[in-house]
């Protein structure tokens, strides 16, 4: 096996690693509260049942004794009769995680009526994909030219007005402007809509358009509150490859500074702009709680929210699981990218 080969499977050992912890950390923080919660819908359900059922009982005593037996049996069959952290039911459930076996929802259903946590993931992913996919394409665009303008300037009035927009737009939290924009956009003008759910049903023809223009104003939220940071993390990169020697040489050997600044510089600072781009989407997949809650939006984030609200334990774990397994795919395949790319990323 060589170089390459010994880190790659070092890489993929990493993932799991971090995967298995955080998945365990989980299962340990909300352990106690997923039985509480589990046994208290068994015995409702059984409650109900009884009280549904055609059963004629003599007495109450009679009532109750068949209630807590139908109680013993539902609590046996679901695995109940055994603490959470019993190795035997730990071990169970984190293997289910890991293959995606992610249970069912204790209160929460898709839009199809599936109470499967994985259908419900499943059906909110692709919203959170396509406006946090869509913002850091954008964010990304603009910052590369106000980056690369700004460095080429350095020491500048734009320079210094792209040093000072960064820390501006990073000093609000996205919630907050996310409100002003609401109040200011939809409930003062009335541009777009205060809430980003589409009020058409995924079946209709205008589903994809309507669900455009609801994405509209959490879309131009993120982008005012991001592009800044943006254009000065690509305006320092940019600014010392520069100053690089070899890019001296190209302006002594006469060749135009703008071809420089894109052709040259702005492509040698791609491959650190490239891990920051896919690790900030890679993250935003956790991070989309308050973007989406604020905004309605009907993705993972505003599903998040959902389930820390009404305690659904197998939402919340199933959402941190595939949120982490996302993020630590990124990470890996970064990784690999610059390694087979760069061998000194291998020996360091």
């Amino acid at each position: 096996m060589g170089d390459f080969g010994r880190f790659l499977v070092k890489r993929s050992l990493n993932m799991v690693i971090v995967l298995l912890s955080t998945l365990i950390l989980t299962m340990a923080l909300v352990g106690p509260t997923m039985d509480k919660i589990l046994l208290d819908a068994t015995r409702a359900s059984v409650v109900e049942e009884t009280n549904n059922s055609d059963i004629n009982f003599q007495n109450t005593e009679e009532r109750q004794n068949y209630i807590d037996q139908r109680i013993d049996l539902q609590i046996k069959a679901i695995g109940l009769d055994e603490p959470w952290y019993s190795p035997k039911r730990f071990t169970n459930t984190v293997l289910k995680v890991m293959v995606l076996d992610l249970g069912r929802s204790n209160y929460l259903t898709s839009e199809s009526g599936s109470a499967n946590v994985r259908d419900i993931i499943l059906e909110k992913m692709p919203k959170t994909i396509l406006l946090f996919t869509t913002s850091t394409l954008i964010i990304t665009v603009i910052g590369l030219y106000l980056g690369a303008f700004a460095a080429n300037r350095a020491g500048s009035f734009w320079d210094k007005i792209n040093s000072a927009s960064a820390v501006f737009s990073s000093s609000f939290p996205t919630w907050w402007v996310g409100m002003l924009m609401i109040f200011a956009f939809a409930f003062t003008y009335h541009i777009f809509p205060a809430r980003a759910t589409p009020l058409t049903a995924p079946s209709d023809p205008g589903y994809a358009l309507d669900l455009l223009y609801h994405m509209m104003l959490p879309l131009i939220t993120i982008v005012l509150v991001s592009f800044g940071s943006w254009a000065y993390i690509v305006r320092y990169f940019v600014v010392g490859i520069l100053g690089e020697d070899y890019i001296i040489a190209k302006r002594a050997a006469g060749i135009p500074q703008k071809k420089i600044l894109y052709s040259h510089a702005l492509k040698n600072a791609a491959p650190p702009i490239i891990t920051v781009v896919a690790l900030s989407l890679a993250s935003s997949f956790g991070g989309a709680i308050t973007v989406e809650a604020v905004f309605g939006w009907p993705g993972m984030g505003s599903l998040y929210y959902e389930a820390i609200g009404f305690m659904d334990i197998p939402v919340i774990i199933g959402l941190t699981y595939v949120s982490t397994l996302i993020f630590i795919f990124t990470v890996f395949l970064t990784d690999i990218l610059y390694a087979y790319f760069d061998p000194r990323v291998k020996i360091a």
